[in-house]
């Protein structure tokens, strides 16, 4: 078969190290938690190939590549509507999956934050993912308060999941090699199927909070706040960087109860 060409405009570099995929794919822990697992952007499927060999696993792949998904379509004919061409950031993933599911994939670079926020909409359904990135961005996913890798990204997977870095991968085992090193980390659902506070709020104080990361909480929850009732919050004489999740959660309540 014609092998498939990497597009730059799709963000694509095709892991070759068979060894790696192997390691990725195992990363997985279906156990009792589920069984349907998508692959995002398989290019030539060797990632797919591990997976399709899995008697614990339903594979389902999602390609927006259509010379791609021809490829697999030739390489995989049994298949059928378990491959989908389709873009993953359209997804309606009740339509597809019913009950709790697994993504996977070397993701596209140039929209993996975008697939972690799509994944996050759908968080009471993803219960695993384990995923290739690039290293900065793994290391935004797993970082801790008070550091400078700290930020958006960071408060909202670890409210949902428990997200643990894997292992670093370098540029030499991709065509084409990427301009940086790769990482696979792995989320896993926590227990909190709903934060003990306003959601849609804790969701805008954590934004608000790290769009103007250098300014204190107080001045960049400006808009959020009842300056008249909170003059005297410690939390928000601190920058959003020092916050854990809990600290977000207590302080979006506080926000809340006086406004």
């Amino acid at each position: 078969m014609t092998l498939v060409r990497a597009k730059k405009h799709l963000g694509q570099h095709f892991l070759t190290d068979k060894n790696i995929a192997a390691k990725i794919v195992q990363s997985l822990r279906p156990g009792d938690r589920y069984r349907q697992v998508l692959e995002v952007g398989p290019g030539m499927g060797i990632l797919s190939d591990f997976l399709l060999q899995s008697n614990d696993l339903d594979a389902y792949l999602i390609d927006i590549d259509t010379e791609s998904y021809q490829y697999l379509q030739k390489k995989y004919p049994q298949l059928g509507s378990s491959l989908i061409n389709a873009d993953f950031l359209e997804m309606d993933f009740p339509a597809f999956f019913s009950g709790p599911m697994a993504v996977i994939g070397n993701f596209p670079y140039n929209i993996s934050s975008q697939i972690l926020f799509k994944i996050l909409d759908n968080r009471q359904q993803v219960v695993e993912v384990v995923g290739m990135f690039q290293k900065e961005v793994a290391e935004r996913c797993t970082a801790k308060p008070g550091s400078k890798e700290y930020g958006i990204l960071s408060v909202f997977l670890q409210a949902y999941y428990k997200v643990e870095y894997l292992f670093t991968v370098k540029a030499g085992v991709f065509n084409p090699p990427p301009k940086v090193l790769s990482a696979v980390i792995r989320l896993t659902r926590n227990e909190t199927l709903q934060l003990d506070c306003d959601e849609k709020l804790f969701w805008q104080v954590v934004k608000a909070g790290f769009n103007q990361r250098r300014k204190t909480l107080r001045n960049a929850l400006s808009s959020l706040i009842n300056k008249e009732k909170m003059t005297v919050e410690p939390m928000l004489d601190l920058r959003a960087e020092r916050l854990s999740v809990k600290d977000f959660v207590n302080l979006t309540n506080i926000i809340a109860a006086n406004r």
